[in-house]
């Protein structure tokens, strides 16, 4: 059996929007191997059901069940050793503190900054389940949120310095070679470039220069993706 992903897709089936699929859609390209993509949005539970949970990505290989964007990546490093994501038992450990980072430095400022093109931009029966999850989770509605986006741009580039300070010296987060850190960074882009036109970073940052790099990588994947050309 062909392996199948389910990710998270806006109103239209090919915009597949969500930071923690791209991670995964990129790993399997990196391992030179393809998944059959099933677009998923939020209320759509019950097609999901079989893996225990609710959320997205979720990876079917023949008989075996992976769900969580960090699982399916050890999965896929356990039964696909070639081509590794991590290098070495040290890079994998410190992947996972940069995986924390991310999620909890740079994801938030890019939805402030683009929490109202999102809402736009996913299927209408998601809509009110985004609001009330969403506006729970913040503490305030959508608009007073996303009112200030250029915040969420100043934010996210004053996040960025560390990756900055390393992409300054080398062409990768993980060094000369792309690695599952680049992947979990560079999923964060995505989501943003998938369903939004602001613009997050300036072409004299090295950020800008490798997310051109990451956009380029295995034939094109990331580039050739639904989403807005914001880059110059």
């Amino acid at each position: 059996m062909a392996m199948q992903m389910w990710e998270l897709a806006g109103a239209e089936a090919d915009r597949l929007f969500s930071p923690y699929c791209w991670r995964i859609r990129m790993a399997l390209a990196h391992k030179g191997l393809k998944a059959e993509t099933l677009p998923w949005r939020f209320t759509d539970t019950e097609k999901i059901a079989f893996s225990g949970q609710g959320l997205v990505p979720v990876l079917q290989d023949g008989d075996q069940v992976v769900h969580d964007s960090w699982a399916i990546a050890e999965h896929l490093e356990g039964k696909y050793p070639a081509k590794p994501l991590f290098d070495s038992a040290q890079a994998k450990s410190l992947a996972f503190v940069f995986k924390t980072w991310v999620e909890t430095t740079i994801h938030g400022p890019i939805f402030r900054a683009m929490v109202l093109d999102v809402f736009n931009a996913i299927h209408e029966k998601d809509k009110a389940y985004f609001r009330q999850s969403r506006e729970k989770r913040v503490g305030m509605t959508l608009e007073q949120f996303g009112s200030d986006p250029k915040k969420g741009v100043a934010d996210l580039r004053t996040a960025l310095l560390p990756a900055r300070k390393q992409l300054v010296q080398e062409p990768y987060v993980c060094g000369k070679a792309p690695g599952f850190a680049d992947y979990i960074l560079f999923g964060a882009f995505q989501w943003a470039r998938a369903l939004s036109p602001q613009r997050l970073l300036e072409p004299d940052d090295p950020v800008f220069a490798w997310r051109e790099k990451m956009l380029d990588l295995h034939g094109g994947l990331a580039r050739k993706a639904k989403g807005y050309e914001v880059w110059t």
